[in-house]
This record gives C-alpha cells, structure tokens and sequence, in this order.
C-alpha cells in the first residue's frame, strides 16, 4: 500500500518574514506587493529538506501570490495554495470561538483542503486551544512560530523528527 506524504501548511508573515530577522545578514529586505518583506535563502534550503518529507503548501494570505513573489526569492518551487482569504464558513465545519475568529480563521479551509490526511501546521497565528488539542493526536501537528524571530532550525527539525501519521498507524 502506497504512503502518502503528510501535508505541511506553511504561512508566510511571522514564518519566512519574522519581524526581528536574526542573524539579520541572512536576510535580504524585499519590495513585493508595496510591503518589505524580510526574506532568508536558508528558509529556501529547509522547505527543500521538508519537502523530502512532506507536500509542502501555502496557507498564507498571500496566497497564489506567494508563488509568484516569494516562492522564486527562496529558491522553491511552485506550491499548491490554501484558499484562506475570503472563505467562507460550509455546513460541517469547525466552529470557532468568538475570541478565536481572527487566531482561528484558518483552520476550516485547512481541514478541508486536508479531507483527513495527516498535517503540520506551521504559522505565527493560531488558537492555543487547538495547539493543546493537536498534542493528542498524532495526525496532527500544529507548531506556532514567533513572529519576532520566525522559523528557526529547531523547528525544522521537529517537523523532520515527528511527522504526523494516520491515526492507525503504529510506529
């Protein structure tokens, strides 16, 4: 039986342009679509090494954007999108607590665009409640990033390290 690949949903702002790049030499200041945006080639290196481990996508309100403008700067290819701007709420999803609304906002489209499979979930903005919820399951895994600083090798290896499986499956 054929495996197939987790998902990794990957954001952009907060991700691959934190807010206080550090060591800042790594990275490169951007005009794209009237805003700088902070950008490392290492970035590009990593999503190449998770890419041997997981469909890699763009769960960003950049969206298709993000291939046009930052995927070419980091050295990757063209990934699937994410529909997240403008979504609007299906019979079937999750609900989301009023206070989550905005920490939340992503969460239906990417259950949906997952229709079951295992996922990661990198982003600088998610509901702590479903971080808490996600550490148990083992199909799921939610990492948030500081947006200060970014992803950072240590999340990297995590991700690399804990990939998540279908809920049947035993290590």
């Amino acid at each position: 039986m054929p495996t197939v690949r987790p998902l990794l949903f990957l954001d952009v702002d907060g991700v691959l342009n934190p807010a206080q790049a550090v060591p800042i030499e790594e990275f490169e200041t951007h005009r794209l679509a009237g805003y700088d945006v902070l950008l490392s080639t290492r970035h590009g290196e990593w999503l190449a090494e998770l890419a041997e481990v997981y469909e890699v996508c763009w769960a960003t309100t950049w969206e298709e954007q993000a291939n046009e403008l930052i995927a070419p700067l980091l050295g990757v290819p063209r990934l699937p999108v994410v529909r997240v701007v403008g979504y609007r709420h299906q019979p079937g999803d999750p609900r989301i607590r009023l206070m989550e609304l905005f920490s939340g906002a992503k969460w239906a489209p990417l259950l949906r665009y997952a229709e079951g499979r295992p996922f990661a979930w990198v982003d600088d903005v998610m509901p702590d409640r479903l971080v808490r919820n996600s550490l148990l399951r083992r199909d799921r895994l939610l990492l948030p990033v500081d947006a200060r600083f970014g992803l950072r090798r240590h999340h990297v290896d995590l991700l690399l390290d804990r990939p998540p499986r279908p809920r049947w499956w035993r290590r």
